[in-house]
This record gives structure tokens, sequence and C-alpha cells, in this order.
């Protein structure tokens, strides 16, 4: 795949970047070796300093780099506002906190050991690898680089080839901060290259956002290096809805939940289970909404639903959904490629799905949603888990016992009880099962990529 930027709204290439030759990829790992070491023996003050300082650049920044977001991947001009600030909160979060998630601690009887004194703490490993997608362009980056430069690691960035202004954008972003040169860079490379890049010794370990093959990939890769890896992989996340839920609020958030970032999300809501008893009501409503969002220019902003961002990733959605009609599933609303320039697919509800059809068991990446019927929550659950995947879950119900039934039974790394799944800095972000591995934001994430030293005195 060539380093471009294509213009999802219009399909049209507005211009295209020379890929780094081995001597500069050799130059950059150098400068990020060298950087970490220096980076090591600052303190924590002096680097949230800096990165407090790399946030106000950010913030300051919000409508270029918004513009950049919505030109390359095509998400409407709001939610890239939106993004470009959630990246300065994240940074100031670490900024604040790196030191206390990364305090050490001392044994108050070190004599169980038989020692003097006793204890661990936290240091930075080195120079991470960070494999990242396009639909988020700059938070999946930074709810990496925040913490991994707090905690005193530098990183090498290698993102999706078709967002390569937001990449260059990132290359500099840390050291106009005042981040020692090196602490953070962008690898324009392809895919093909991140093998090598994972090889080389310099480099201590590999964090990947993105689709399950690539996570294969690197963490084999990885693995034969045996270098530590933090993996985000695909969801297809359900959204529970049970007799008692206050349908006016669900159904608000399932329209959100579903087509947020042009429905192109891990952790949006994909498949919207709903007890037999709200079914009927919750579908008619539910599909009546997502057949009024507005579809267009994204940088238009009363667009609701932007183009998808990649010409193969709108004939993939449009394949399953073929396939699904093929299958004897009802497409309530949508559907149909539209005519004219772009990706664009609009809003699509798919109900009468069975075990046959390729959009129960895969992830639909855009503003496809599948109505599931359950006559109990057992069952509820049961379709919930079938998937391969564990990333996030929403159930909607006014009952707490039943709430904390669900959140048991639910086989995802996270359960949000009556909203839509958010990444919080102050929470743990990650999934299970062919979701990946591993632990992002609040205090594990900056724990991933940290030396657990224990320190033992005679």
């Amino acid at each position: 795949m060539a380093i471009a930027t294509i213009n999802p709204t219009t399909g049209e290439t507005e211009k295209t970047f020379e890929a780094h030759d081995p001597a500069e990829v050799d130059r950059r790992i150098a400068l990020a070796d060298a950087a970490h070491r220096a980076l090591r023996e600052t303190g924590f003050d002096e680097r949230a300093t800096w990165m407090r300082a790399t946030a106000d650049l950010l913030e300051a920044d919000v409508e270029e780099v918004a513009a950049i977001l919505t030109r390359e991947m095509g998400k409407p001009i709001g939610q890239s506002r939106a993004e470009t600030l959630k990246c300065a909160a994240c940074m100031r979060f670490y900024a604040d906190h790196a030191e206390g998630f990364l305090a050490g601690e001392q044994l108050a009887d070190a004599s169980v050991v038989t020692a003097s004194s006793a204890g661990f703490r936290y240091e930075p490993i080195g120079v991470v690898l960070a494999v990242m997608p396009w639909n988020f362009p700059l938070w999946q980056v930074v709810r990496f680089a925040a913490p991994a430069l707090m905690a005193g690691n530098t990183g090498l960035l290698k993102h999706s080839s078709n967002v390569p202004q937001a990449a260059l954008y990132l290359d500099t972003l840390f050291e106009r901060g005042g981040f020692p040169a090196g602490s953070f860079q962008t690898l324009l490379i392809g895919s093909a290259e991140v093998a090598s890049v994972i090889d080389d010794a310099r480099v201590t370990a590999v964090t990947l956002t993105g689709s399950e093959p690539a996570g294969r990939q690197v963490a084999e890769r990885a693995g034969r290096n045996l270098k530590h890896t933090v993996l985000e992989l695909g969801g297809s996340d359900p959204f529970i809805v049970m007799p008692s839920a206050d349908l006016d609020r669900a159904i608000d958030t399932a329209v959100a939940a579903r087509t947020i970032n042009n429905g192109q999300s891990c952790v949006c809501a994909k498949r919207f289970i709903v007890h037999a008893d709200v079914y009927d009501e919750f579908a008619a409503r539910f599909t009546e909404r997502m057949a009024a969002l507005v579809v267009g220019d994204p940088f238009d902003e009363a667009t609701q639903i932007g183009p998808i961002a990649t010409a193969q990733g709108r004939d993939d959605l449009a394949g399953l959904v073929d396939d699904a009609r093929a299958h004897g599933a009802t497409i309530l609303t949508g559907g149909t490629v539209p005519d004219g320039p772009g990706f664009f697919y609009p809003p699509t509800v798919v109900a009468d799905l069975h075990g046959e059809i390729r959009l129960v068991m895969e992830e639909a990446f855009g503003p496809v949603a599948s109505l599931y019927r359950a006559s109990t929550r057992e069952e509820a659950v049961a379709l919930a888990n079938q998937t391969a995947f564990g990333l996030s879950s929403s159930v909607w119900t006014t009952d707490d016992a039943e709430a904390d039934w669900f959140a048991t039974a639910l086989e995802a790394g996270a359960v949000f009880i009556n909203g839509m799944t958010v990444s919080f800095p102050e929470l743990p972000f990650g999934g299970i099962k062919n979701s990946g591995y591993g632990r992002e934001l609040a205090a594990a994430g900056i724990r991933e990529f940290c030396n657990l030293k224990t320190i033992w005195k005679a």
C-alpha cells in the first residue's frame, strides 16, 4: 500500500510520501535509543513539564489537526476536534499521575524475606515500537505515547499508510514540547518493514492496535525475539437491551454507539441483542433513527456520517451485508452502495441473522448494525459470547441484580451498564480472546512497558 493521503470523500489521491529507506530507519532507531538513555535520567517533574507543554501545543493546533484527520480518514470535523482535545487531556492526565502510578513500594517488615530492606520499583524498558491504525489517527497513538514517555521510554511510530500527514504531525510534536530529540519519531515504512524493526536489538517491546491478522503477525515476530507485546485488536461488541431498560436513552445511545467515527471503531456497539418483550419497539425506533442520519461531506458541520476511510474497507463492509441478504437476512434500512464519488456507505440495520451468515461472526467496520432477538438473559449472553472477540460490551437494565449478573457473565475486557463504551484515561482498556491482550490507559497502561524490579538488601 502506497504511503499517501487519499481523500475518502472524493476518492482522489491528494499527496504521496516517500518511504524512509533502511539507512534512515536505522538512524531513527539509534536516535530513539540515545534519547531513552537521556530521558530515563530525567525526573517526573521535568517530563511532566514537557508533557503539559506538548498538550498546550496540540490544543493550539486543534483546527489544523482536526482538518488533517477529517481529510485523511473521513470522520466528521466535530469528532476530529474532539479526538484532538481528548489527546491533550490524556497528556495532562499522565503528567499529573505518572509519578504516583510508578511509585515503588517497600515492605513494612523486610524481615519476612530475611532482609534489612526489600521492595520494588518501576523502571522504563527502552524503545517501544507502536504499530497504529488509521481510525483514530491521534488518539490511538497518544494513549500509548503519553504514558510511555512519562515512564521514561521512547517511541517509534509505524502508522497506517493512509494517514501519513497525521503521522508526520506526531513526528515532531513531543520534541516541540521539550522532550529530547528522538523521544518520539515516525517511521514512514510499509507493513513489510515492521518485522526488521521488531528484530532490531535496540527495540525492546511492541504495541499494536489493529486487525487480528496484523496482531498475530506482530506477536509471532516479537515472540521469536522474546519481546513484550500489547495487542488491542478487533471487536464485535454486544449491546444488550433488557425489558427494564430506559428505551429512550438506550436507543439514543445505540445510534451513537454504532455510528461514532463513521462506525469504524473496535469498541463501537455492533450486535444489538434485544429482549423479545421490547424487540419490536426497539427495532422500529432504532431503524428510523439510523435511516434519518445525515450522510455527506465530513467538513460540513451538519454531517453525522462521513465516508468509509478506504475503498477496500467500503467493499468489505458491502460484502458482509450482501452476504447477509443472500442468506435470507432482512435489511431494514440501507444496505446499498450509493452512486457518486468517495467511499460512502449508508447507515444500515440487518435483522433475521443466523449462523451461516458471515456478519454473525465477523466484525463490521462501518455503520452496519446487526439485530438479534433474545427470550432470556441466558440467551442474550450466549449470543453475546458466541464470537471469538471479547473487547467491550454494553448492557441496558435498571435491575441492579441483573446488571451484576451480566457484568460477570459477559466475556469481555469491559462491561458498560446503561452507557456506551468509551476509553477513559482513568480506566484500563483492552480485551480478551481474539481481541488481544494487555492493557492501555490508567495505571495498568503505563506499567505495561516498565521493568518491575525487586530490590533486596541484606
